[in-house]
């Protein structure tokens, strides 16, 4: 959170693994920061200029510091494919972010950041509060909500670490979390609706609080930074047990998603294709992907057949042979479609290209008279030798 010496944290925490000759990297992703107290490997206003960035776009503070991080986001794959690198020589990779929380935590530039380092290594979540501005119970609560929000977002392991103990010692928040009559206490004097709102959503976060890790530091004095790191490596070991299967598990599910929308994509085609060719249907489904149109949601095994057909086609349209693009008629600038349907009757009265020869090739020894494409195979030799046309009733 802005303000709560996450910067001043950095540096201290710079300060400790050189103390410790701890290997780590340290990554700087706030364009904005003007000087940093520290030494760090990768920094983002090496690649973006932030000012620049809000001339040229014309916009504010704020605006200037989202748009440098999506311009950094897009370039992210060379980050990771550094720090994986020299990931097994080091013990740490710390980055620090904008203290803007919306403008890392609930931006597309963030997640896609956050994502690609959570999938490469196990990744903690550190949030920073200003202890003495938690005083209040209504502050309090209010910090306590944006940590739920963050954790809930990123899902990944969380370490609530209250800064500033040299100034406020963080014992009233950590009784706070634990004891909900102390709060409501407290919250009795704040006479304010807040007040009441707060005493209300301390119910709601009890369990948020049940599951929470937290520590005590000073990023000006160094305390706790003992604790820190032994409670770090504590919190990681969540990442194994339940946050790592928890993203495969979400990698999965996209992936079965994308396939799913694959074939809809090739059964609508299929579809269009088989319109233009005089309403004949051209369900090749079974023979391409062992699959019929009804079982779109059975596995996956026929879609590497699919993809073999999708790129054969694609080579059987670069020679020539296939339907070209269709143009507006030579004649004027509408398109009445009858050059493209005479075309079309053209092509299919002429030999194509053995595109079973194509998937031949492609498919090596993997494709035989027995598997699921022999009957796509025989299909296609006869288009090819011209026994049967696109328009033959059987």
């Amino acid at each position: 959170m802005a303000g709560s010496g996450k910067t001043t944290l950095m540096q201290r925490i710079a300060v400790y693994i050189h103390e410790k000759q701890k290997a780590s990297y340290i990554m700087n992703l706030d364009p904005a920061v003007g000087k940093l107290q520290y030494g760090c490997n990768i920094d983002i206003r090496d690649t973006v200029n932030y000012k620049e960035v809000m001339k040229q776009y014309q916009l504010g503070p704020n605006g200037g510091i989202l748009t440098s991080l999506n311009l950094f986001a897009t370039k992210f794959d060379q980050v990771m494919d550094l720090i994986e690198k020299k990931a097994g020589e080091l013990e740490h990779v710390f980055v620090d972010t904008p203290g803007q929380i919306e403008i890392f935590t609930w931006s597309a530039s963030g997640t896609i950041i956050s994502d690609m380092l959570a999938y490469s290594l196990p990744t903690v979540v550190l949030y920073v509060v200003d202890t003495p501005r938690t005083v209040s119970p209504v502050t309090f609560m209010s910090n306590m909500l944006y940590a739920c929000s963050i954790m809930y977002k990123l899902k990944l392991p969380f370490l609530l670490v209250f800064n500033k103990c040299d100034i406020t010692a963080s014992d009233f928040a950590n009784e706070w979390m634990t004891n909900y009559e102390v709060f409501q206490e407290a919250v009795k004097q704040e006479t304010a609706y807040a007040g009441a709102l707060s005493a209300s959503m301390g119910l709601v976060l009890e369990e948020f609080y049940q599951n929470i890790t937290t520590v005590s530091v000073s990023a000006v004095t160094g305390e706790g930074m003992d604790e820190l790191f032994e409670k770090m490596h504590k919190v990681a070991e969540e990442y194994h047990t339940v946050y790592r299967p928890m993203l495969e598990s979400r990698v999965k599910e996209k992936e079965e998603r994308d396939a799913k929308a694959a074939r809809k994509r090739v059964k609508n085609l299929r579809k269009q294709m088989a319109a233009a060719g005089g309403g004949q249907d051209m369900n090749l489904a079974a023979a391409a992907g062992g699959q019929d149109d009804d079982e779109d949601d059975e596995d996956d095994e026929g879609d590497d057949e699919m993809e073999e057909v999708k790129d054969s086609a694609a080579e059987f349209r670069a020679e020539g042979a296939g339907l070209k693009a269709f143009e507006p008629d030579s004649d004027s600038g509408d398109d009445d479609g009858e050059d493209d349907l005479e075309y079309t009757r053209q092509v299919r009265d002429q030999p194509a290209v053995d595109m079973m020869e194509y998937l031949k090739q492609r498919g090596g020894d993997e494709f035989s008279e027995s598997n699921d494409m022999a009957a796509l195979h025989e299909i296609l030799s006869d288009v090819n030798a011209g026994r049967t046309t696109m328009d033959d009733d059987s």
